[in-house]
């Protein structure tokens, strides 16, 4: 219920599995999540805080949004991920018609600024942090991560805090291996790809093959398949394989719908 949630994880959602583990953690331990989940917003989905208690990782998975940050506006496609943390004012806004979904996880710690550096999600000095928005390849890579965490935290066992810290320095990893560089963000070539992935996104449940992706875009097929090798580390049709697997999972698991 509303009731027992804590007044910073927003009831503008319209599915979602959250864990929490402690929210008065140690600080003075390396990395100690304190809670983490996935979420699907609301169409009207607005968070606008000036505060916030820990450090936040975020995934967009699907949909689309924005981010304002340090005076700056981000738009938020699947494979975004961008960090904030404590006095950082931050505004994230879903701009999807269905609700954006994300994955997110909290934590704390005294790692969290030289592994967040790594990453490339935060730059400057204690006092004075910059955060960033960054886009990975094969972000799916990073769902499964999420969702192993979220399967391992719920479970309540005695080893679950020193399961999720380790979680989430694997994770931390995978970001700082699968983040496209900025001259290949800015490429003709991820933005083919991006143009593509996106209406794939948008309408997987109308695309039969990939060679019906490739005649809509006016490419080869063998580039297509480059192209999602190169920025998912993935075919295009294992890619929309995953969406249609992924939709129908949501629909076993949220509508309780028979195979």
């Amino acid at each position: 219920s509303r009731d027992s949630l804590p007044l910073f994880v927003s009831d503008q959602v319209t599915e979602a599995r959250r864990f929490f583990l402690n929210l008065q953690p140690d600080r003075k331990a390396g990395l100690a999540v304190v809670c983490g989940g996935v979420e699907r917003m609301s169409d009207d989905y607005v968070v606008d805080r000036t505060d916030f208690p820990y450090y936040a990782v975020e995934l967009v998975a699907e949909g689309e949004g924005t981010l304002q940050i340090a005076g700056d506006e981000h738009r938020l496609t699947p494979g975004s991920v961008f960090a904030y943390g404590p006095q950082t004012p931050h505004t994230i806004r879903n701009r999807s018609r269905g609700g954006m979904r994300k994955y997110y996880v909290d934590f704390v710690g005294v790692q969290c600024l030289r592994r967040l550096r790594e990453t490339g999600l935060v730059s400057g000095t204690r006092g004075r942090l910059t955060f960033a928005r960054v886009s990975v390849a094969a972000f799916f890579q990073l769902v499964e991560l999420f969702e192993l965490m979220i399967r391992d935290a719920t479970q309540s066992s005695s080893l679950s805090d020193s399961i999720a810290s380790t979680q989430l320095s694997l994770l931390l990893l995978k970001l700082q291996q699968l983040r496209v560089p900025d001259a290949d963000a800015s490429s003709a070539s991820y933005a083919t790809f991006e143009k593509i992935r996106q209406h794939m996104d948008e309408h997987f449940l109308d695309i039969a093959s990939a060679q019906q992706l490739a005649s809509r875009f006016e490419v080869t097929a063998v580039h297509l398949s480059r192209l999602f090798r190169r920025f998912a580390d993935c075919g295009a049709y294992q890619y929309l394989m995953r969406l249609k697997m992924n939709y129908a999972a949501g629909l076993l698991m949220n509508e309780g719908l028979l195979v």
